[in-house]
């Protein structure tokens, strides 16, 4: 049984080493599965899936075997990689991780950045907030990337900062506009986060941020809900 293809027709594009390729792959996969275009128990064929993205199998096979480790696919012998089951417990547990994470960057900016950063941040937000009302999700989705990867580098935390990374790419940012609230969550949420940073309350920036985050997450799963896509906990 063939999981079907992955969105986003079309070939990759020309990347520079078979790691970061299988990297790319990786990330293409796991989107997908995120939301629910790949959906268990169907399998993934690696001839297929390259074929899909114009590429070789290999570097293909490199992708699904990372996703095995990650435990979203499952290696079968002579059958190929089964796509696992994707439940509400997987979906609040990434982000449960991330508002943990998010939120002590966010509580150590707080101490760290400077006037002149946060008066940046807040030009940039009311800019966000003018893509919210026009309904411009993918400048919504640059502009509320500029805000959180310049808070988390703000914090001084290089390593903290990269494990966050680590669980962003589970995160379907490639289909922002199309989880109801994401755009209204980002224009409004951040309010209070740059009250604490005004304030430079570290609490108050961890509570304000963890609670977006939370957020961000709770709307993910009404919408994977609404679709579908999740499956009952074991």
């Amino acid at each position: 049984m063939s999981a079907g293809p992955a969105p986003a027709a079309g070939r990759l594009p020309a990347m520079r080493g078979r790691h970061q390729l299988s990297e790319m792959v990786a990330a293409h996969v796991r989107e997908a599965i995120m939301i629910g275009a790949l959906r268990a128990p169907g399998y993934l064929r690696t001839e297929h899936l390259a074929a899909e993205l114009g590429i070789s199998a290999t570097p293909v096979r490199e992708a699904l075997m990372i996703l095995h480790s990650e435990g979203a696919v499952r290696w079968e012998p002579r059958r190929g990689f089964r796509v696992l089951p994707l439940t509400e417990r997987d979906v609040d547990d990434l982000f449960e991780v991330q508002a943990h994470i998010a939120g002590e960057l966010a509580a150590r900016a707080a101490t760290a950045l400077e006037s002149a950063g946060i008066e940046r941040l807040e030009q940039v937000q009311a800019r966000l907030e003018a893509a919210a009302r026009d309904r411009d999700a993918d400048l919504v989705d640059r502009l509320n990337h500029e805000i959180h990867r310049t808070i988390n580098r703000s914090s001084g935390s290089s390593r903290l900062t990269t494990l966050l990374a680590l669980t962003v790419h589970y995160v379907p940012l490639g289909f922002f506009g199309r989880i109801e609230g994401w755009a209204e969550a980002s224009a409004h949420d951040h309010s209070a986060v740059f009250a604490a940073l005004r304030a430079r309350d570290a609490e108050a920036a961890r509570t304000a941020m963890a609670g977006h985050i939370r957020h961000i997450g709770r709307l993910l799963v009404d919408h994977l809900r609404a679709e579908g896509v999740l499956a009952d906990a074991p």
